[in-house]
C-alpha cells in the first residue's frame, strides 16, 4: 500500500500491523560518548521519533542516554538495534538481545534485525546460523521484547533461505539504498513479500551530496542536496535514516515535506544508478 507522506508524524505499516516513522535517524559513524549521546537529543528535539543503532557501532549505551536525558515519553519513540556478525546462533541472539537492551537502558526493541546475511567467519554454514537467530528472534518478539524483527543486508536468496524455516516473515530489509544504487532486484522482492525497503545511507555515505546532477536538482527547488536525497527516497517508499552529529543539518534533514520532486527529475535521479563516479555500498565483505 502506497502511503503518502506529507509529515513527520506520517507512519508506515508494518506486515505485522507495528507502525513505523518514514524517516529515522541514524547513528552508524557516530563515535561514543557526548557526541553520540547529544546528537540523539539533538535528533529527537528535531521531530525525529526514530533512532537507529546497532550492536556493531558500539555506541548503544550513549544512544540509550540520548533518548533518557531527552526527556520523550518513550513510547513515542520507535528504536531500532541489530544483531552482530558474532553472535549468530540461537543462544547467542539471546544473550545479544538482552546485552543491547542494557546498553540502551530499555525494556523492549521496536525493530531488532540481523545485520548481515553471511559474514565471511560463518560462510560455510551461515543458513543454519540464520535460522537459529531468527527462531530466537521470534521467541523474543512473541515474549514481547520485540515489538519486530527484520533483516539488513539481505538479497533475493538469504530471503529464501531464510523464510524455509521462518514462522514470522520479516518486517523490514535494511539495505544500502540511493540514487547511486536503487537494488531494483532486491526492492522488488521486498515489495512482493510486504517487506519495507529501509534506505542506510541515503546520502550515499555523503558521496552523492557534491554530485552535479543531484546539485542541479536541488537548486531547482530551494533546497540542498541532502533534502532532495530524502525527498527522492520517500517517493519511492523507502523509509531513509540520515545521520549528522551537527545540530543545523539534523534540523535540516526533515525539512522535507514542503516540496514534491516532478516526475521528470525523478527520473534523472534515477538515471544515476550505477554511474561509476558515485558511491558504492561501503561493505561488500559480509554477503
Amino acid at each position: 500500500m502506497t502511503v503518502k507522506i506529507s509529515s513527520l508524524n506520517d507512519r508506515y505499516f508494518l506486515n505485522n500491523g507495528a507502525k513505523m516513522p518514514t524517516i529515522g535517524f541514524g547513528t552508524w559513524q557516530t563515535p561514543d560518548g557526548d557526541v553520540a549521546k547529544n546528537s540523539v537529543i539533538d535528533a529527537i528535539n528535531a521531530g525525529y521519533r526514530l533512532i537507529d543503532t546497532a550492536a556493531a557501532y558500539g555506541n548503544e549505551e550513549s544512544v540509550g542516554k540520548g533518548i533518557k536525558e531527552s526527556g520523550i515519553n518513550r513510547y513515542d519513540l520507535f528504536v531500532t538495534t541489530k544483531l552482530w556478525n558474532d553472535k549468530h546462533g540461537y543462544q547467542e541472539t539471546i544473550q545479544a538481545i538482552d546485552e543491547s537492551l542494557e546498553k540502551l537502558g530499555l525494556d523492549y526493541l521496536d525493530l531488532y534485525l540481523i545485520h548481515w546475511p553471511n559474514p565471511k567467519a560463518v560462510r560455510d554454514h551461515w543458513a543454519e546460523l540464520n535460522a537459529e537467530s531468527w527462531r530466537a528472534m521470534e521467541d523474543q518478539y512473541k515474549a514481547g521484547k520485540l515489538r519486530a524483527i527484520g533483516v539488513s543486508n539481505f538479497r533475493r536468496e538469504h530471503m529464501d533461505e531464510l523464510l524455509k524455516t521462518a514462522s514470522i516473515r520479516p518486517a523490514v530489509n535494511q539495505i544500502y539504498l540511493n540514487p547511486s544504487d536503487m537494488q531494483e532486484d532486491v526492492v522488488s522482492y521486498n515489495n512482493e513479500l510486504n517487506i519495507l525497503s529501509e534506505a542506510y545511507s541515503p546520502l550515499g555515505t555523503g558521496g552523492l551530496i557534491g554530485n552535479k546532477t543531484v546539485s542541479e536538482v536541488a537548486e531547482h527547488y530551494g533546497k540542498t542536496p541532502a533534502q532532495v536525497l530524502l525527498r527522492w527516497s520517500f517517493q519511492h517508499q523507502f523509509a531513509p535514516l540520515p545521520k549528522s552529529v551537527h545540530t543545523d543539518r539534523i534540523k535540516e534533514n526533515v525539512d522535507i515535506f514542503d516540496f514534491v520532486i516532478d516526475e521528470e527529475d525523478m527520473k534523472t535521479l534515477d538515471g544515476l544508478h550505477g554511474a561509476a563516479d558515485l558511491a558504492t555500498d561501503p561493505d561488500k565483505t559480509n554477503f
